[in-house]
Protein backbone atom coordinates (compact mmCIF):
# COMPACT_ATOMS: atom_id res chain seq x y z
CA UNK A 1 0.00 0.00 0.00
CA UNK A 2 1.57 3.22 -0.76
CA UNK A 3 1.58 5.88 1.71
CA UNK A 4 2.68 9.17 1.93
CA UNK A 5 5.66 10.57 -0.48
CA UNK A 6 8.46 11.97 2.01
CA UNK A 7 11.94 13.06 1.55
CA UNK A 8 14.78 12.40 3.89
CA UNK A 9 16.78 15.38 5.03
CA UNK A 10 19.79 13.57 5.02
CA UNK A 11 20.04 11.72 1.59
CA UNK A 12 17.22 13.86 -0.10
CA UNK A 13 15.99 10.91 -1.26
CA UNK A 14 12.10 10.30 -1.89
CA UNK A 15 10.74 7.65 0.02
CA UNK A 16 7.09 5.54 1.04
CA UNK A 17 6.88 6.19 4.09
CA UNK A 18 3.90 3.38 4.07
CA UNK A 19 0.79 3.28 6.35
CA UNK A 20 0.09 2.36 9.90
CA UNK A 21 -2.50 -0.50 10.46
CA UNK A 22 -5.35 0.65 12.48
CA UNK A 23 -6.47 -2.08 15.08
CA UNK A 24 -9.83 -3.09 15.35
CA UNK A 25 -10.38 -2.67 11.47
CA UNK A 26 -11.18 -5.80 9.13
CA UNK A 27 -9.02 -5.80 6.14
CA UNK A 28 -10.59 -6.22 3.87
CA UNK A 29 -14.38 -5.66 3.16
CA UNK A 30 -16.95 -7.78 0.82
CA UNK A 31 -19.93 -6.78 -0.28
CA UNK A 32 -21.98 -7.73 -3.91
CA UNK A 33 -22.45 -3.95 -5.21
CA UNK A 34 -17.93 -4.23 -5.13
CA UNK A 35 -16.06 -5.12 -8.24
CA UNK A 36 -15.48 -8.60 -7.79
CA UNK A 37 -17.24 -8.54 -4.33
CA UNK A 38 -14.31 -7.13 -2.11
CA UNK A 39 -11.54 -4.18 -1.65
CA UNK A 40 -9.60 -3.47 0.51
CA UNK A 41 -10.89 -1.22 3.85
CA UNK A 42 -9.51 2.22 3.99
CA UNK A 43 -10.38 2.27 7.67
CA UNK A 44 -8.08 -0.54 8.64
CA UNK A 45 -4.90 1.82 7.36
CA UNK A 46 -4.29 5.17 8.22
CA UNK A 47 -1.09 8.28 7.95
CA UNK A 48 2.11 7.61 10.07
CA UNK A 49 3.45 10.53 11.68
CA UNK A 50 5.51 12.90 10.31
CA UNK A 51 9.21 11.46 10.45
CA UNK A 52 7.84 7.72 11.00
CA UNK A 53 7.52 4.97 8.62
CA UNK A 54 4.15 3.07 8.58
CA UNK A 55 3.99 -0.22 10.85
CA UNK A 56 1.82 -2.25 7.92
CA UNK A 57 4.40 -4.96 6.45
CA UNK A 58 4.89 -5.22 3.04
CA UNK A 59 2.81 -7.14 0.85
CA UNK A 60 0.46 -8.65 3.23
CA UNK A 61 -2.78 -7.73 1.37
CA UNK A 62 -3.77 -10.21 -1.25
CA UNK A 63 -5.61 -9.18 -4.22
CA UNK A 64 -8.23 -11.37 -5.99
CA UNK A 65 -7.49 -14.76 -7.45
CA UNK A 66 -7.80 -15.86 -11.00
CA UNK A 67 -9.21 -18.80 -12.76
CA UNK A 68 -10.79 -19.36 -16.24
CA UNK A 69 -11.44 -22.73 -18.11
CA UNK A 70 -10.85 -23.32 -21.72
CA UNK A 71 -12.23 -25.80 -23.85
CA UNK A 72 -11.10 -27.42 -27.74
CA UNK A 73 -12.46 -29.57 -29.70
CA UNK A 74 -10.27 -30.95 -32.74
CA UNK A 75 -11.24 -34.15 -35.49
CA UNK A 76 -9.26 -35.27 -38.92
CA UNK A 77 -11.04 -36.24 -41.93
CA UNK A 78 -8.70 -38.22 -44.01
CA UNK A 79 -8.84 -37.27 -47.84
CA UNK A 80 -6.63 -39.17 -49.93
CA UNK A 81 -4.03 -41.49 -47.95
CA UNK A 82 -1.25 -38.89 -47.41
CA UNK A 83 -3.80 -35.96 -46.86
CA UNK A 84 -5.98 -34.97 -43.93
CA UNK A 85 -8.09 -31.84 -43.10
CA UNK A 86 -7.97 -30.82 -39.55
CA UNK A 87 -11.17 -29.01 -38.17
CA UNK A 88 -10.75 -27.20 -34.43
CA UNK A 89 -12.63 -25.42 -32.19
CA UNK A 90 -10.95 -23.42 -29.28
CA UNK A 91 -12.94 -21.15 -26.16
CA UNK A 92 -10.80 -19.12 -23.85
CA UNK A 93 -12.60 -18.48 -20.43
CA UNK A 94 -15.92 -20.59 -21.58
CA UNK A 95 -17.97 -19.37 -18.61
CA UNK A 96 -16.98 -16.00 -19.17
CA UNK A 97 -16.04 -15.14 -15.55
CA UNK A 98 -14.48 -11.95 -14.48
CA UNK A 99 -10.81 -11.67 -13.18
CA UNK A 100 -10.35 -8.67 -11.65
CA UNK A 101 -6.51 -7.51 -11.45
CA UNK A 102 -5.31 -4.47 -11.01
CA UNK A 103 -6.01 -2.98 -7.01
CA UNK A 104 -5.60 1.15 -6.38
CA UNK A 105 -2.86 1.21 -3.86
CA UNK A 106 -2.81 5.00 -3.54
CA UNK A 107 -4.10 6.08 -0.14
CA UNK A 108 -6.92 7.87 0.90
CA UNK A 109 -9.34 7.92 3.51
CA UNK A 110 -12.71 6.56 3.48
CA UNK A 111 -14.38 9.88 3.70
CA UNK A 112 -13.65 10.78 0.43
CA UNK A 113 -16.38 10.25 -2.05
CA UNK A 114 -14.09 9.47 -5.14
CA UNK A 115 -11.88 7.10 -3.17
CA UNK A 116 -11.21 4.10 -4.81
CA UNK A 117 -8.15 2.94 -2.50
CA UNK A 118 -8.34 -0.80 -2.27
CA UNK A 119 -10.97 -1.45 -5.28
CA UNK A 120 -10.28 -3.44 -8.42
CA UNK A 121 -9.51 -0.61 -11.15
CA UNK A 122 -9.14 -3.17 -14.08
CA UNK A 123 -9.36 -6.74 -15.19
CA UNK A 124 -6.61 -9.09 -15.33
CA UNK A 125 -6.22 -9.27 -18.51
CA UNK A 126 -5.67 -5.56 -19.00
CA UNK A 127 -3.52 -5.75 -16.30
CA UNK A 128 -0.57 -7.69 -17.77
CA UNK A 129 -0.22 -5.46 -20.62
CA UNK A 130 1.63 -6.36 -23.46
CA UNK A 131 -0.85 -8.18 -25.82
CA UNK A 132 -4.83 -7.26 -26.69
CA UNK A 133 -6.47 -8.38 -23.51
CA UNK A 134 -8.95 -10.89 -25.44
CA UNK A 135 -4.97 -13.12 -26.10
CA UNK A 136 -4.46 -12.37 -21.94
CA UNK A 137 -5.38 -15.14 -18.72
CA UNK A 138 -8.70 -13.76 -17.27
CA UNK A 139 -9.61 -11.92 -20.64
CA UNK A 140 -13.50 -11.92 -22.06
CA UNK A 141 -14.49 -14.83 -23.69
CA UNK A 142 -13.27 -15.56 -26.63
CA UNK A 143 -13.77 -18.71 -29.65
CA UNK A 144 -11.39 -18.90 -32.47
CA UNK A 145 -11.73 -21.88 -35.40
CA UNK A 146 -9.70 -23.04 -37.68
CA UNK A 147 -8.83 -25.46 -40.78
CA UNK A 148 -5.22 -27.08 -41.39
CA UNK A 149 -4.07 -29.56 -44.48
CA UNK A 150 -1.68 -32.31 -42.75
CA UNK A 151 -0.23 -33.98 -45.67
Amino acid sequence: MNGPRRINPDTLQSYNAGLDLVPGNAISLYSPELPGGKRINPDAFGVPAAGEVGNSPRNFVRGFGAWQMDFAVRREFPIRERFKIQFRAEAFNIFNHPNFGTINTSYCPASDPLCTFGEATAILAQSLGGLNPLYQMGGPRSLQFAAKLVF
